[in-house]
């Protein structure tokens, strides 16, 4: 996942991580995240806010790509990018604003090849979302809230047959790898490192300001809300999912 010279041939050319399909399972993720080899270091960081402060969208922006920074600038090769800790006080980001806006911000740091993004979130769950955020930058996607929602159902017997929990979470990532597939096809693309960091989209309803700090380079012709109006909405499904009864 770590970039190198590729005119260069040493030892550490050998020292690579090959995540095969993007999307990958908690097990997967869980090897990556403990890896902490030398030219091989993972760091976690979160992508949440604080819904109760003012302009905290913005802020906790600000500080993941301090954090992404840092973590290059301490030898991490590895970015795992969790909206994991959800609660009350913790609001999650929107994946894909995250996962672009560290990925621009790296890239206007010229640090973006010495780093692979991982993104562990709940928000992403079907094709059009894995596509979305491989196109920002992603290279790999763990959507642990979907393969939860799987096993509450295998356990609630809501599915037709008999299916076991792994039967189920091999199906799902089959499904979706060959979604990402199809998507990409239509674009006349036929590899995951071509597609990633691609941007072929075209924003719809975010205004200038907004894509050019977080979205660089994505055609955005009729403008939009900012990142307060994002901001509102985050805290707004946030307030759905713990409102008082």
């Amino acid at each position: 996942m770590k970039k190198k010279n590729l005119f260069e041939e040493t030892p550490q050319h050998c020292r690579q991580i090959t995540v095969r399909k993007p999307v990958i399972s908690n097990k997967a993720l869980a090897k990556i995240r403990e890896c902490q080899l030398d030219d091989l270091k993972s760091k976690t960081i979160s992508i949440l806010f604080n819904p109760q402060m003012k302009g905290g969208l913005k802020s906790a922006m600000d500080r993941i790509q301090s954090e992404a920074s840092e973590a290059i600038s301490d030898g991490a090769s590895i970015l795992i990018l969790s909206d994991r800790g959800i609660d009350t006080v913790n609001a999650p980001i929107p994946s894909l604003l995250a996962t672009s806006g560290v990925h621009h911000h790296l890239i206007r740091n010229g640090t973006r090849t010495k780093i692979g993004l991982v993104v562990e979130t709940g928000e992403a769950r079907e094709v059009a979302h894995f596509s979305l955020l491989i196109g920002f930058g992603a290279g790999a996607i763990n959507p642990y809230l979907a393969f939860e929602t799987l096993h509450d159902q295998i356990e609630k017997g809501e599915f037709a047959s008999d299916i076991s929990a792994e039967k189920a979470e091999g199906n799902y990532l089959d499904a979706s790898h060959k979604g990402i597939l199809k998507t990409m096809s239509k674009m006349g693309i036929s590899t995951i490192q071509s597609y990633r960091g691609a941007q072929i989209f075209e924003a719809v309803g975010l205004n200038e300001k907004l894509v050019n700090k977080y979205f660089t380079s994505t055609p955005s012709r009729i403008g939009g809300i900012g990142i307060e109006e994002l901001e509102l909405e985050a805290i707004l499904r946030h307030q759905s999912g713990y409102s008082q009864t």
